[in-house]
């Protein structure tokens, strides 16, 4: 079997293309409003696992639509800090208006992984782009494992990190009045959970590095000095440009990713203009430690 043979019954149905050697893939022909029966959803489950984040072009969604694509893959999570959409709790707002200097998300992350059960991703949707910018990077946690020295993953086998929000939706965050209506509830910014530092993937089954620089705040048992130069050292690996890509949107694209195999950070190079999504959160699992390699 050849390996573009093996790709197509892997993938059945679906036109892919991906985006880089690690992560991402753009899926083309399908219609999200129009339907999607269980074999083409069974492999773009399979794809979604595989690249960590799958993207659309052209797809016209009205809330409603939004929402029942959303629930093919799971419960939806409520995210409790950002504004919702007027009549659609379940849907996020994620805007930046044309006289604000800051965006959100600028700074490499993983969405929720301060929740003791963190969202398995997310589904955004563009409603309206700037006419250039605003482009979302994506890193690959399956290649940022894999690439660390041999000693390097002995060393962080069965280690695990500490994840808080508290320090960024928190009352003692520090944000300027442009994020006011956009951000809020910092009372509720109260969540704590340690993760493993690798995990196994609940869907790949392939070990992920679990740690980002916006929420993973030490490495559970390090004092902090070494906790903070060993996070740093992995933040550096994993953040190296060919474990990226990089997604160019226009209106009424839509980007799944998962949390659990990715990063991704929010471009902010479109000064004056606006840039309003639509997000829907995805609950997901328990996360399990990837097995420990001898």
């Amino acid at each position: 079997m050849t390996p573009s043979t093996a790709t197509e019954m892997r993938y059945a149905g679906i036109d892919l293309h991906p985006l880089s050697d690690h992560v991402g893939a753009e899926i083309r022909g399908v219609d999200i409003a129009g339907g999607i029966d269980e074999t083409l959803f069974t492999s773009l489950r399979r794809a979604l696992a595989d690249f960590g984040v799958v993207f659309f072009r052209e797809q016209k969604l009205t809330p409603e639509q939004h929402l029942a694509f959303a629930r093919r893959w799971g419960r939806i999570n409520v995210n409790r800090f950002f504004q919702p959409v007027d009549g659609y709790p379940q849907i996020a707002e994620v805007r930046k208006t044309p006289d604000q200097a800051k965006n959100v998300g600028a700074d490499w992350h993983t969405d929720h992984s301060y929740d003791k059960v963190p969202a398995m991703g997310s589904i955004l949707y563009a409603r309206e782009t700037p006419t250039s910018g605003g482009d979302t990077l994506f890193a690959s946690m399956y290649t940022a494992y894999e690439s660390l020295p041999a000693a390097l993953q002995r060393r962080i086998a069965g280690l695990r990190a500490v994840h808080s929000s508290r320090h960024v939706f928190g009352p003692a965050a520090v944000r300027g009045d442009e994020f006011a209506g956009r951000i809020g509830n910092a009372t509720l910014a109260v969540q704590d959970a340690t993760h493993p530092l690798v995990i196994r993937h609940p869907d790949s089954g392939r070990s992920a590095l679990y740690v980002n620089p916006d929420f993973t705040v030490a490495v559970e048992g390090l004092p902090a000095q070494q906790s903070n130069a060993l996070l740093q050292e992995l933040y550096a690996s994993a953040a190296r440009p060919e474990h990226t890509c990089r997604f160019e949107w226009k209106r009424h694209s839509i980007a799944i990713w998962d949390n659990r195999a990715t990063w991704h950070r929010a471009l902010n190079d479109y000064p004056g203009e606006l840039r309003l999504m639509h997000r829907i959160t995805l609950e997901g699992v328990p996360l399990e430690a990837a097995a420990q390699r001898s």
